[in-house]
């Protein structure tokens, strides 16, 4: 199955059931033609049955079942044994979101290591998740009314309240304040959107614009509802000189928009397009 024809039926699927490692994969697989995805396939299978076993292991050995003793787990197999670690060094390297290269050098960002280590989880039948945490992806772990808070970049590190202050004033700024909204579950489209969204903002900051124009196209076929990736892909053909498209992609987007200071915005850009064109 081409990438295309696989992201395009994820796209139609409930967002609960987008496999998340598999559309991430055929994601990367554009980068790398010719490549097959079963290896990878493999390997992720295989980190699932290792977490497994040596939670099961450490359990036998004594260790209380608790969401710290998961996330032991997950650290054992996937950061020690596998050798999976934050790319501190060249953290702007696209090959760091490309879950293919991530895999080839065991090196990503926060949110490519969480998706290997969300899948490794739920095969368990664990109750863990993705946080769009500012700046920084990060995993949740719930179980007995009891929460935990992991970092996968820096070897599954648990981070308490006052580690999760610091990091989000680093990004947000001093006068930022921990609210529940921060740590929100997020969907597994969420997940792949911003997996998505570190390549094309690098490219964009390179002016690789035909190059993110192709990183939109592809987020569109497995989240067709995100109204935001018309308005994204309007302003890249723009750039590209295609300004009839970029019409085009404007006027859909306002179709489907219904917050006031968005479609305003999109009017604003309508107008400047349309007066370009003349």
């Amino acid at each position: 199955m081409s990438e295309q024809t696989a992201l395009h039926q994820y796209g139609e699927l409930p967002d609960d059931k987008v496999p998340l490692v598999d559309t991430a994969l055929y994601l990367a697989l554009e980068k790398h033609q010719g490549r097959s995805l079963g290896p990878y396939q493999t390997h992720v299978r295989k980190l699932c049955e290792q977490v497994g076993s040596r939670y099961a292991d450490l359990l036998e050995a004594g260790a209380e079942d608790s969401p710290e003793t998961k996330i032991a787990a997950l650290k054992h197999v996937i950061s020690d044994l596998h050798g999976y670690a934050g790319d501190e060094d060249n953290y702007n390297d696209l090959r760091n979101a490309d879950l293919i290269d991530v895999i080839d050098r065991r090196k990503g960002l926060p949110i490519a290591l969480s998706i290997l280590a969300l899948s490794a989880g739920r095969a368990q039948g664990w109750s863990i998740h993705g946080i769009n945490f500012p700046g920084h992806f990060l995993l949740r772990l719930d179980q007995d009314g009891k929460r935990v808070i992991s970092d996968p970049f820096h070897q599954f590190r648990l981070l308490q309240a006052p580690d999760l202050r610091q990091l989000l004033k680093s990004v947000a700024g001093p006068d930022a304040e921990l609210s529940v909204t921060l740590y929100q579950a997020a969907s597994n489209r969420e997940i792949l959107l911003r997996l998505q969204n570190n390549i094309k903002f690098r490219q964009i900051e390179r002016e690789d614009y035909a190059e993110a124009l192709g990183t939109v196209a592809a987020m569109r076929s497995f989240a067709p509802h995100e109204h935001r990736l018309l308005l994204d892909e309007s302003v890249l053909n723009a750039r590209l000189g295609n300004l009839v498209s970029a019409i085009e992609l404007v006027r859909q987007y306002l179709s489907a928009v219904t917050d006031p200071q968005d479609k305003y915005d999109a009017e604003l850009l309508l107008r400047t397009l349309e007066t370009t064109l003349e």
